[in-house]
Formats: structure tokens, sequence, C-alpha cells
């Protein structure tokens, strides 16, 4: 079996704590674990030791999803780096192509990278009995027992039989309103949209053929063209192909169509956390129903989600989130958090860099974050972990100041190279080629001070990268 795990999403009902850089699945949002951790964790309970990996992620999440298989001693097979997003008709697809060309009979469990599952034994057996539907040419999803006239989720119709293990679907629906869903749920046969499949990789390749052809053949000249440009363990998708892709779900381009389909009703709790009132259900919560940090109090208040790194006082304020984080804000009344991707859009149009990244970045090579700002002048914390190094690169609107905290640099400015150590310090003239290695052992822990007419982070000129970037 392969496990396949798509992690192609970005979680803008999230923001502001899940941004285009750090999409909910790796974000913090639960204790120190993310999604992604919590997902290949609990997936690694199921593989034997012919099983494998694969991750189909942005190209810019790659070492996100890389330092945190690496911290498991988990070992991805095969990463999928798509360099745009084409929803995941295109991401299954080229999956299963790529699974296919080592062994078609190969059973592939297509996952998403954002779900909490309770009950792992209950979770085993039903991904147990997947797999058996799936050996004999069917594509068999997962459908989660509603317990609720749930508004935020897809549904699947199914042949209404209690004594099958697994029931012929009928049809998908999209979300409906109030009024639907609790017709849904009196009728009955009618389950959440979980988004989980299991299928032979052939079978899917025969029925995306068939189905949805153009797909199926853009996917394949997409990928042909790919691995020729092939780096160890990664596929990067060539841009300019994956324009010609189109944008559709799997479930509109070939579930809704296929006679093979059959659906598991889901024995385990489940939840996708795609809005922070589903985000609030997994949190604990004080006797007022309030979810919040321990140094967060509410006067008078409940039923509230709080998420702050800072005390936040609340008095007379019912079914509220209010999530702080260091350069954005959001307070909004439950029941509206849906619309909260409206503000993405929104902040989006002007171009703001609040949608794409938090004051703390995440590069293969560390982190930085942004101490202060302003229009003429930056102020950074940066981090290189030991034995890697940023690319040569230099700046056209900047100068930069480098002064070391903790750790050894080696900084190269042109053709000469310096030693730095604690408390020591350099200055990189505009125009200047430069690049910082941490030569150490320990984490390299330096302050940058950028001063120039522009300090956008697109002002950089990479003129040579260890790890093959386009952007900064």
């Amino acid at each position: 079996m392969v496990i396949s795990i798509l992690c192609g999403g970005s979680g803008t009902r999230l923001w502001p704590l899940s941004r285009k850089l750090m999409p909910k699945q790796f974000a913090k949002l639960i204790g120190e674990d993310s999604l992604f951790k919590m997902t290949l964790e609990r997936n690694a309970k199921l593989l034997s030791v012919n099983d494998s990996w694969q991750v189909i992620t942005n190209d810019k999440h790659y070492f996100l999803a890389l330092d945190i298989a690496k911290s498991l001693n988990i070992n991805i097979d095969m990463f999928i780096l798509e360099t745009l997003s084409k929803n995941t008709a295109a991401a299954l697809t080229l999956g299963a192509m790529l699974v296919a060309k080592q062994n078609p009979n190969e059973i592939i469990l297509t996952l998403p990278s954002d779900h909490i599952i309770h009950d792992d034994n209950a979770y085993k057996a039903c991904v147990e009995t997947a797999c058996q539907f799936a050996e004999k040419g069917n594509i068999v999803t997962f459908g989660i027992t509603p317990d609720r006239p749930h508004t935020g989720y897809g549904y699947i119709q199914v042949e209404n039989n209690e004594t099958k293990q697994a029931h012929k679907v009928i049809a998908f629906h999209e979300k409906p309103d109030e009024k639907q869903a609790k017709i849904y749920l009196e009728k009955g046969g009618y389950y959440w949209n979980s988004g989980m499949f299991c299928y032979q990789a052939k079978t899917l390749l025969d029925e995306m053929k068939g189905h949805a052809k153009e797909i199926y053949e853009c996917c394949n000249i997409l990928l042909e063209s790919s691995l020729r440009n092939k780096k160890s363990e990664f596929v990067r998708l060539d841009r300019k192909l994956s324009e010609d892709l189109l944008d559709e779900s799997i479930d509109y381009a070939l579930m809704e169509k296929t006679d093979k389909l059959y659906m598991i009703p889901s024995r385990f709790t489940w939840n996708d956390v795609g809005s922070f009132e589903s985000l609030c259900e997994e949190l604990p919560k004080d006797s007022n129903n309030n979810a919040m940090n321990e140094q967060s109090i509410a006067l008078h208040s409940c039923n509230n989600l709080i998420m702050s790194n800072k005390m936040v006082a609340t008095l007379g304020i019912d079914d509220c989130v209010i999530i702080d984080t260091q350069d954005a804000l959001l307070v909004a009344k439950k029941g509206y958090t849906q619309d909260v991707k409206k503000i993405v859009a929104k902040l989006d149009s002007i171009k703001s860099p609040l949608v794409e990244i938090h004051n703390k970045a995440f590069r293969p090579w560390g982190s930085y974050t942004v101490l202060q700002e302003s229009p003429t002048y930056k102020l950074k914390s940066i981090v290189v972990k030991p034995k890697h190094r940023l690319s040569l690169q230099k700046h056209y609107h900047r100068n930069e100041h480098w002064i070391v905290v903790s750790g050894s640099a080696l900084v190269q400015i042109e053709d000469k190279e310096i030693f730095l150590s604690p408390n020591q310090s350099t200055y990189i003239p505009m125009g200047h080629a430069h690049r910082l290695t941490n030569p150490g052992t320990i984490d390299l822990v330096m302050i940058e001070v950028q001063v120039g007419e522009y300090l956008g982070e697109d002002d950089i000129v990479r003129l040579s990268d260890d790890y093959a970037r386009d952007d900064c």
C-alpha cells in the first residue's frame, strides 16, 4: 500500500493563524503538533515493511513537510511538488501515475493532511475493509456518520443497507443549508464527505481516462516532462505545463460519474478542522465553554474561542472568535467564520503580505522573524540550522548589517570570506553578492538590520542555491 497525503490546501478560513507559506496543516493549531504531523503518526501504524509514503504538496512547503517527517524518523519515498495548485483531480491522477510506474496493482490510500481522527483502532479497521474492496477493482471513499445537520460539509448519498460493509454511492451533494441538512439527517443514507479514498492505481487511471480524459492526458504529459528534471526524492511539476490542467475536484471530475464508487461508513470520530468552530471542538474549555490560552481571562463571557500569545480579557462577550497574532487580529461572531476567506481575498486584492506570511517565516535553511520595520529599515532575527547556508544572493535596494548573537557564521562577500563569532558583525553593501553559512554544530542566531528605499522580500537576485528555489 502507498499512503498518499494531500498537502496542497491554503486554509484561508483559519486566517490569520494559517497563511499561504504556513498553511493550517503545518501550523501548530492544537498544542505543539501540526495536523500534518498527526496525520503521519496516525498512518505510520498502518504501514508494513513493503508499504511506502507519497506526499503531494506545494513546492514552497516541501521543506516544512520534510522537516516534520524527519522529526518522526519517517522517510517519505516520493514528494510531488506542485508549482500551481490545480485541485484534487490532477493531484490524485499524478500520484496514481507515479505509483503505477512501479506497480499498477498497488493500493493507494489518499488522505487530506488536515484531519483529526480519534480511535486509531476503528480507523485501522475501516482502512483494512477499504483495501479489501479496492483490491476488487473498486474505488472506496470514507463517509463520516453525521451527528448533527452540519452545513459546512458536502454529503454522500448511498444505498442505505446497514448489513453491508460498503455501500454503493448514489450521488454527491454540495454543502446544504440547515433545512436541507436536517432532511438528510432524518432520512438516513447520507454521510459527510471526508475526501478520503482508497483504490488501485490502475483503477483510478482507467476511470480518469474514461471520464476525465483531458485531465488524464494533461497529467501524463506533465509528469513525463517533470520526471526528466527529477531531483532525488521529489518531482517538481513543470509550471508552464501545469497551467494547462483543469482546476477540478476529484469529486466533480470522477467520483460523481464512475460506477465503481463505494462508501464505507466511519466508525471513528472525525474533524476536518476547516473553520474556527471545528477547531474549537478540539480544544479544552473552561466552565463557561470558553476555549482560550491560560493567561486570558473571560468574565461574564461564554462560548468563545480566544487564541493569543498575550493576555486577552473579555467582559460580557459571547459566541465570539478572537484570534490575535503578532501582525493581525481577527474578531468574529461565531456563525460567520466561513467568510474569513473573503477577508483573505480582500487582502490578496491589495497584495497584502499578511496573506502570504507570518512575522516568523520558515526557510529550508532555518527561519527569520521580523522584529520591527518601517518604510526605510527592517530588523530581523535570523536562525540558521547547523551545516546549512543561504543562497548566494544580492539586493539592489538595501544594505544589510549582520550581528552574530550565538553560534558561528561564515560570511562570503564577493570573493572574500570572514568568520564571525558572537558579538561580532559585518556590513553587506547594496549590490554585493553575499552568502551566509553556519559551519557549526549548533544553531546560528543573528540580528539583521536592513536599511534602504525598498525592503520587500522579492528584492533578491539568487546567484546560486542549494535548494533549487525560485523564491526567497
